[in-house]
């Protein structure tokens, strides 16, 4: 089954009805733990992103605020912004 027919199945009731309708019983329940499995994983990686932000976020600060205990700024910490250059030449531009 692609991604797209599952995509399908997930906006639309009646579309999952039919779907389900060709399943047997046992692969009804087979398949709402399999779906309780990935549900419970995208909770944990969501949670474990939400931790792992907030450290960073944490550290941030904690950085920013020995920056300005130290009498700092962002331009003492960078001493010559970077060139950047901006798109491509235009072809004719060397002919001219």
């Amino acid at each position: 089954m692609s991604s797209e027919s599952l995509e399908r199945i997930a906006r639309n009731k009646n579309v999952a009805r039919a779907a389900a309708r060709q399943l047997s019983k046992e692969q009804l329940h087979k398949l709402a733990e399999v779906i309780g499995e990935v549900i419970e994983q995208k909770k944990d990686e969501e949670v474990q992103r939400q931790e792992e932000d907030a450290a960073k976020a944490r550290k941030l600060a904690e950085i920013r605020e020995q920056i300005n205990e130290a009498g700092l700024s962002l331009d003492d910490l960078v001493t010559e912004q970077p060139k950047r250059k901006r798109g491509r030449p235009p072809k004719n531009a060397s002919k001219a």
